[in-house]
């Protein structure tokens, strides 16, 4: 009897301590491939940084991985007068917004099955808002969004412990240059 082949799921990954729990889970029922795409992250060197740290999990993991462009400048003019939020506030969900609409745009033209993004892993970030704007996002480009709380099920502990194991360097801020 031939097994059954996985649908393809196209991850948007932000940096790699809070991505191999994610990627565990998923590779369960779908053929993962990551996805970097954050010009969010600042400066240019920290950004450089989490994309080799990336690199590195993935090849260490046996995981594809996709670098998308580095756009800060597109970034920077889109949460403009928004410098001042709190994080979990509007500039975090314009960020959200831009990084899943590149992220879906980019599986539905490669023909991925879905997509999802590992960022609710993170204490710090809002799932409901990360998965209501996925799941419009998704509609919008005609591509299945798959919704979580990675964080769940002490989701960031583990990934935590995983990225330790694996010798990966975490970050004390999420790479936008206002929550440093």
């Amino acid at each position: 009897m031939r097994k059954e082949e996985k649908p393809n799921l196209l991850l948007h990954v932000c940096c790699a301590p809070c991505s191999p729990y994610v990627v565990e889970l998923l590779s369960k029922e779908f053929h993962v491939t990551a996805y970097f795409y954050d010009p969010n992250i600042h400066p240019e060197e920290e950004y450089r940084f989490r994309l080799e740290e990336m690199k590195k999990m993935c090849a260490g993991m046996g995981l594809g991985i996709i670098e998308a462009e580095y756009d800060p400048d597109r970034w920077f003019q889109l949460v403009e007068g928004h410098e001042k939020d709190p994080e979990k506030g509007e500039r975090c969900g314009i960020c959200f917004r831009m990084r899943l609409e590149q992220a879906a745009k980019f599986a539905g033209e490669n023909g991925f099955s879905a997509f999802a993004t590992a960022l609710s892993v993170s204490p710090h970030k809002d799932a409901k808002a990360i998965n209501r704007i996925g799941r419009e996002i998704g509609n919008a480009h005609g591509v299945v969004f798959l919704e979580a709380d990675f964080k769940k099920k002490n989701g960031f502990k583990i990934s935590v412990e995983k990225g330790r194991e694996l010798g990966l360097k975490r970050q004390d801020y999420c790479g936008c240059v206002f929550s440093a």
